[in-house]
């Protein structure tokens, strides 16, 4: 079309029809125009249906990950509760009079089973932090989205270290604990090296260390109860965002 126009501007020029010559210029500098203003929609549109392409992509796989922390959540909250409850009968069995041996070695040994243990946060953050790292949050076009997305997992982040910190607290409180009443005698995979112990010895030095165990039930009952309570809210949380990558998936 533009070599039309060009033959027909130069058979102007040469029989001097300048006025016609100037109009036929004119609508091939609009022709051009018109061109590239295609090419560009064109572009545009190929553009814009590649980053739908990527920011569905980004969403599906904060949704797999969500769903993730969901059941891992759960499943730490259970452990905690289950922990926290083991301590609870420890005292309680500890604080009672007239209770059998077996009772008492009983509810120690399930406080050093479930109770004892440090509370454990993980969680799956490999496509936020990808998104963050390289930028393409800017993908994800819902504000709103966007911006829970970053409060979401600023969240993680506060629980991980808080629960660090509860973790760093305790660990040089359970250690002189652990070495001076020896509790690996309580371990059934480490027992026997302590000899023959009957029931009613174990149960006597329960007794008279009774404010011991009790102290350092209460320092796992401070870090669980804390880590169990940043679990919730997550838990919350994640619900939350999952129900607006949902909603934003479904547009």
């Amino acid at each position: 079309m533009i070599k039309f126009f060009r033959k027909i501007r130069q058979q102007l020029l040469t029989e001097n029809k300048f006025s016609k010559y100037l109009i036929y210029a004119i609508g091939e500098i609009i022709l051009v125009v018109i061109g590239i203003l295609i090419a560009l929609q064109i572009n545009n549109a190929n553009e814009n249906r590649k980053s739908n392409i990527q920011e569905n992509l980004y969403l599906k796989r904060l949704l797999t990950e969500n769903k993730e922390d969901i059941n891992t959540f759960k499943t730490n909250i259970l452990n905690l509760e289950k922990g926290i409850e083991t301590i609870k009968n420890l005292s309680l069995v500890l604080n009672s009079n007239n209770v059998s041996d077996k009772k008492i070695v009983t509810a120690t040994n399930q406080y050093f089973k479930y109770g004892s243990i440090y509370p454990i946060f993980t969680s799956s953050t490999s496509t936020f932090d990808d998104l963050s790292s390289t930028g393409n949050l800017k993908d994800i076009r819902n504000t709103k989205l966007r911006d829970e997305l970053v409060k979401h997992y600023a969240k993680h982040k506060q629980a991980a270290e808080w629960i660090r910190i509860g973790t760093e607290w305790a660990l040089p409180i359970d250690a002189p604990f652990s070495y001076n009443n020896n509790i690996m005698k309580f371990e059934p995979v480490s027992s026997f090296l302590f000899g023959e112990q009957s029931l009613t010895n174990q149960a006597n030095h329960l007794r008279a260390k009774k404010e011991e165990y009790i102290n350092n039930a209460a320092v796992h009952f401070w870090i669980n109860k804390d880590a169990l309570d940043k679990l919730d809210s997550l838990l919350n949380d994640t619900s939350k965002i999952i129900i607006l990558i949902e909603k934003e998936l479904e547009k």
